[in-house]
């Protein structure tokens, strides 16, 4: 089809499964570590796991990349930008376009968690493998949410980069000016639609730039108190997970209220 650019949205499901794969595998190596009595074996399961994370990372910073670009260049041919954003959108709206549908706001809460695990890595050396298992395992269930694959009749999660046609979202009878006499979708059907369907003018606020990235923050660290308290049962260390996860407490807690004043 003639104007189309879908190399974007081809890195980006790329990407999502990568995502998807690399935080299974961290998941099962960071689970091998905790479950580990040899030094030497821990060792290795956590080099794998670590390999796997940081192929995470890379994944989902990779995904907010290749979406920057299809929104910021107003790539209707794909049905997210299409529908949150628009020529006459300023470009300090652009980023809230990500946040403004369910897929980029599952990104959003991926990305923070990408942010914190690797913190955690580089600091919690006594913990690093039983927190982590459940920090990469609740990674694993948000790549499900943006994968958008079938399982026979089954749809996983809702893929950001599909395209409009192939979402029966370009028909006869909503875009004829787009279809040919015989109903078949015209090779130029890009060149008839004008406009994306732009971002809520509600969301049209300097704050909605600011705000939600502050708030999914805290949202994404209320995880790592619970994975403490998970390791400290795990490994029946009922106490010593209190000491490590206070900081993070505080942490999350102010965050999540900083984000909360700043919605209101």
């Amino acid at each position: 089809f003639t104007g189309e650019q879908q190399l974007p949205g081809q890195i980006g499901t790329f990407l999502a499964i990568l995502s998807l794969v690399s935080s299974l595998l961290a998941t099962i190596a960071y689970f091998k570590a905790t479950q580990s009595k040899q030094l030497a074996d821990q060792q290795s399961w956590k080099r794998i796991a670590r390999s796997a994370y940081l192929a995470e990372i890379i994944s989902v910073i990779g995904i907010f990349i290749s979406l920057y670009i299809i929104i910021s260049n107003h790539r209707f041919e794909y049905r997210y930008a299409w529908q949150h954003s628009s020529y006459q959108l300023p470009m300090q709206y652009i980023l809230a376009c990500f946040w403004e549908g369910q897929e980029g706001s599952f990104l959003l809460w991926s990305f923070w968690h990408c942010v914190l695990g690797g913190i955690i890595i580089l600091r919690e050396k006594e913990w690093e493998a039983p927190v982590m298992t459940t920090i990469s395992f609740a990674q694993f269930a948000l790549a499900t949410m943006v994968i958008g694959i079938y399982f026979f009749d089954f749809k996983i999660g809702s893929n950001p980069f599909v395209l409009m046609r192939n979402e029966g979202m370009l028909s006869p009878e909503q875009f004829p000016v787009g279809f040919n006499a015989d109903g078949t979708l015209r090779s130029d059907y890009l060149s008839f639609i004008r406009d994306g369907n732009g971002l809520n003018p509600l969301l049209q606020n300097y704050w909605m730039t600011i705000h939600p990235p502050v708030l999914f923050l805290g949202f994404a660290s209320t995880i790592v108190p619970f994975a403490f308290a998970i390791a400290g049962l795990w490994k029946k260390n009922y106490g010593g997970w209190i000491t490590a996860a206070r900081p993070w407490a505080l942490f999350t807690s102010g965050i999540l209220g900083l984000g909360i004043m700043m919605g209101a």
